[in-house]
């Protein structure tokens, strides 16, 4: 069996560096593809057994999130991955549906095998991490934060968000302006709707609370909150919806009205181009989502590598652009 030795000379780096790479430690991405490569040529395997009883963790993280099934957690999930692959660690990944009975039982999952640490985009404000926190356990919150516990996270500036895209449709003229958001307690949600408030109260809109939806993140939520609406004895004539599956759902029940943007102003919070890829004359907040799930692996990686500075959040920046 090839030693550890044998892979240095391989790859030009010394046998501390090789250390480092397959421990997840700090070594620079071109050294540590070097050292990867040449383990791959010599087919050189670290002794994991040995290393998890040092680490007293496995080599192995959680990724908690809500829908697997929308692009923008895949994407988020595919930057977590690659960071993770490069320090030497596994992902598992785990799709809570908004649950937080699945969600607890996946933390609680993390906790009896000894993973090294979660990523987790909250199902709600209540979220449990006492068991994993007592094991000394790191978490790193993305998108969405639980209350009550004082962890690193990583998000974008929600509020402000939706303050900008409803802004962007008042600017186009339009002045009954509604807002479709997720549920109550989900901490993204209520901040899109607080952007949207920000902005109607600035413009003087009468009674903005007739106009304001909540729902569950997902295409039939976005389709049944439009269609509520649509029928309001003076319906709006812009919509603001607080997420990309529900900006499709709202998107295919105008379409079955034969109302479409522009004829009705359109702003979603989120990518819809490849959810939804008929060019239509709407409003996008781009989200950095690749980049959330990258900037999260790293904060985790950090914590698992014995950071103890106290914890922060790093807010990243949103981008809004027409579609279509």
């Amino acid at each position: 069996m090839p030693t550890i030795y044998e892979v240095a000379a391989q790859a030009g780096v010394s046998p501390a560096t090789v250390s480092r790479v397959f421990n997840g430690q700090n070594v620079s991405s071109e050294k540590a593809k070097r050292v990867r490569d040449a383990a791959r040529a010599l087919g050189f395997t670290p002794n994991r057994v040995a290393r998890t009883l040092r680490l007293q963790h496995s080599e192995v993280i959680a990724l908690v999130i809500p829908d697997i099934e929308n692009p923008f957690f895949t994407s988020m999930a595919r930057g977590v991955e690659d960071v993770a692959q490069a320090a030497g660690y596994s992902v598992v990944l785990c799709n809570t549906d908004d649950d937080r009975a699945k969600e607890a039982k996946y933390l609680d999952i993390a906790v009896s095998a000894n993973m090294a640490g979660v990523i987790l985009a909250a199902a709600g404000e209540h979220s449990d991490l006492s068991a994993l926190l007592d094991r000394k356990r790191p978490v790193v919150a993305v998108d969405r934060s639980p209350h009550g516990y004082d962890i690193d996270a990583v998000t974008v500036d929600n509020r402000a968000g939706g303050r900008s895209a409803t802004r962007t449709l008042a600017d186009q003229g339009f002045r009954r302006i509604a807002c479709i958001t997720g549920p109550h307690d989900v901490e993204t949600a209520t901040l899109r709707a607080d952007g949207w408030r920000d902005a109607v109260t600035t413009m003087r809109m009468d009674n903005p609370d007739a106009y304001l939806r909540y729902a569950d993140f997902r295409v039939d939520g976005g389709r049944k909150a439009m269609r509520e609406l649509l029928e309001l004895p003076e319906p709006p004539d812009a919509v603001f919806v607080a997420n990309n599956l529900m900006g499709v759902g709202a998107l295919q029940l105008l379409a079955e009205r034969n109302v479409l943007p522009p004829a009705v102003g359109m702003a979603i919070f989120g990518d819809v181009s490849i959810i939804s890829p008929t060019p239509m004359a709407v409003t996008v907040v781009h989200l950095p989502a690749r980049h959330l799930g990258v900037t999260a692996a790293e904060m985790l990686l950090k914590r698992i590598n014995g950071d103890d500075q106290p914890p922060h959040t790093i807010v990243l920046r949103n981008q809004i652009a027409p579609h279509g």
